[in-house]
């Protein structure tokens, strides 16, 4: 445990002036009698304690380095930002308030707001439902005549990045202490894209294959 400032200053009464001096080894034994539930001192403890009051004039701690902490009214403005704009940035909020971002996030993290990403879906017509149980029910029949039909599946994906402006998940967030389940719909087809389109063979021997195509207005390649 360390000392404080009223700890230090017992162990200078111990020291004692003039004539009356006693030694860093009978201060330390000393301490240790009066308050023997605690861990003993050092002699180099007892030295630094009486060399930075002969230097200083007091035994108290130096002032701390660094920043100064973010006072409770200021946490508050920082918090009233995110429920007033729940898709606000840690650079704005720090350019509003005029304090650092670091100091921003680090309150985020501490009242456990999340900067949760918006959840991009396909757009679902009324029949897509049905076709999806359709779907479901040809896979099982199919694999339940041939084991093997699953194996001669190309499983692929694709993604596709907007030239317009349209919503980039990597920028957007929503800041909040539990998952709002933010999600947007959006078209297939969209002006002024690039679809990258990747499929996967269950074949080791057979690379994945990778197409890129830039479409225009209207889906036009």
């Amino acid at each position: 445990m360390p000392l404080n400032e009223r700890d230090r200053i017992e162990i200078l009464m111990m020291i004692g002036v003039g004539d009356r001096m006693r030694t860093q080894q009978e201060v330390c034994r000393l301490f240790h009698e009066m308050h023997p539930d605690r861990e003993p001192v050092s002699q180099s403890t007892v030295s630094r304690i009486e060399r930075k009051y002969r230097e200083l004039g007091h035994v108290r701690d130096a002032p701390r380095q660094g920043r100064p902490k973010i006072n409770e009214n200021v946490q508050q403005d920082v918090i009233l930002s995110a429920l007033e704009n729940p898709h606000c940035t840690v650079r704005q909020v720090s350019r509003d308030l005029n304090i650092g971002k670091s100091s921003v996030s680090n309150i985020f993290k501490k009242v456990k707001y999340h900067p949760y990403r918006v959840r991009l879906i396909h757009e679902l017509a009324e029949d897509d439902f049905d076709r999806r149980t359709e779907f479901c029910e040809y896979m099982m029949d199919h694999n339940n005549q041939n084991n093997g039909f699953i194996a001669n599946i190309l499983f692929s994906d694709e993604a596709t990045f907007f030239l317009n402006g349209h919503v980039n998940r990597q920028n957007t967030r929503y800041w909040s202490q539990e998952n709002p389940h933010w999600m947007q719909e959006y078209h297939t087809q969209h002006p002024q894209k690039v679809n990258v389109w990747a499929g996967i063979d269950p074949d080791r021997n057979r690379m994945p294959q990778i197409s890129l195509r830039a479409l225009g207005k209207d889906g036009e390649t």
